[in-house]
């Protein structure tokens, strides 16, 4: 008489410990988040699907949405890295490479559900709160884009954005694959969301483009900076200045270039790593 009702009990613990697992766990990124960030070899660039006049393809518009748990875990780890994923956009700017993915992406799944449309405006971040909107300044043309991001990516190398096909073209990086880039958010109802994919286009070309240098440290004791400046002129890096505080910063700054492209960056990024210092791009 007992039997029944002790195997309905066990097979619900099970159940819901199966459920509670589920509930636990967050949701492991796509596979498209492992490989969608192989930038094509320079001048190798894969043909679209089918024609579009991508000159006519507008902005995104920036846009309360939901934020869901799907896309959204507190953590998530890819190739034996663990990634935070940031509680707000609010006030997140950042220098850095950015790469696009395209054809062989196209109509995938997203980290949101999303299909992937090369042609829409988007993008992939690492650790934005999804979806969420920026503007990205290719910072060796001063072109810009407004993207949507709605995806998880990129895992390779130190890049910081992968966008899609669209945005890259209109950015001028197709070819080259990589670009140079300050990535800034915007919030929805902002006056620069509201006026997002309506101004003027972006100019075609700065007549003199930014230097950008590598920043190995900032300091408020001069002495410090001259200790870490001496340290990676010991260890056989060239070009490395350290730069006294102006404007209203009190720091001093250690800085190293200007870097020509982003293969001498890559080399040097993984120089300081391997010297324990962190870097960032910066410009004058």
């Amino acid at each position: 008489m007992t039997r029944q009702p002790l195997m309905r009990t066990a097979a619900a613990a099970t159940l819901l410990l199966l459920l509670a697992a589920c509930a636990s766990a967050p949701p492991a990124p796509h596979p498209k988040a492992h490989a969608a960030t192989a930038v094509p070899p320079s001048g190798n660039v894969p043909a679209p699907p089918a024609a579009k006049d991508l000159d006519a393809i507008p902005d995104a518009v920036p846009r309360a949405e939901v934020r869901t748990l799907r896309g959204n875990p507190p953590f998530y780890e890819v190739l034996g890295q663990r990634y935070t994923v940031m509680a707000s956009a609010a006030g997140y700017k950042e220098r850095g490479v950015a790469s696009w993915y395209g054809p062989n992406f196209h109509a995938k799944s997203t980290s949101l559900g999303d299909p992937y449309d090369m042609y829409a405006m988007s993008a992939a971040h690492k650790t934005l709160p999804l979806p969420a909107y920026v503007r990205v300044t290719n910072l060796s043309n001063n072109r810009s884009v407004v993207l949507r991001v709605n995806d998880r990516g990129p895992f390779v190398g130190n890049r910081i954005i992968d966008l899609s096909y669209t945005a890259a073209y209109k950015l001028d990086m197709l070819r080259a694959g990589t670009a140079f880039v300050e990535v800034e958010a915007i919030e929805p109802g902002s006056l620069s969301s509201i006026t997002a994919g309506i101004g003027p286009p972006a100019p075609p070309a700065l007549a003199k483009p930014q230097r950008l240098y590598v920043q190995a440290g900032a300091f408020g004791v001069e002495a410090n900076a001259k200790r870490l400046a001496d340290r990676l002129r010991d260890a056989g890096l060239a070009d490395v200045l350290t730069h006294p505080p102006t404007g209203s910063s009190r720091l001093w700054r250690v800085r190293i270039g200007p870097v020509a492209d982003v293969s001498s960056y890559d080399q040097l990024v993984q120089r300081l790593t391997a010297l324990g210092v962190e870097a960032r791009l910066t410009t004058d």
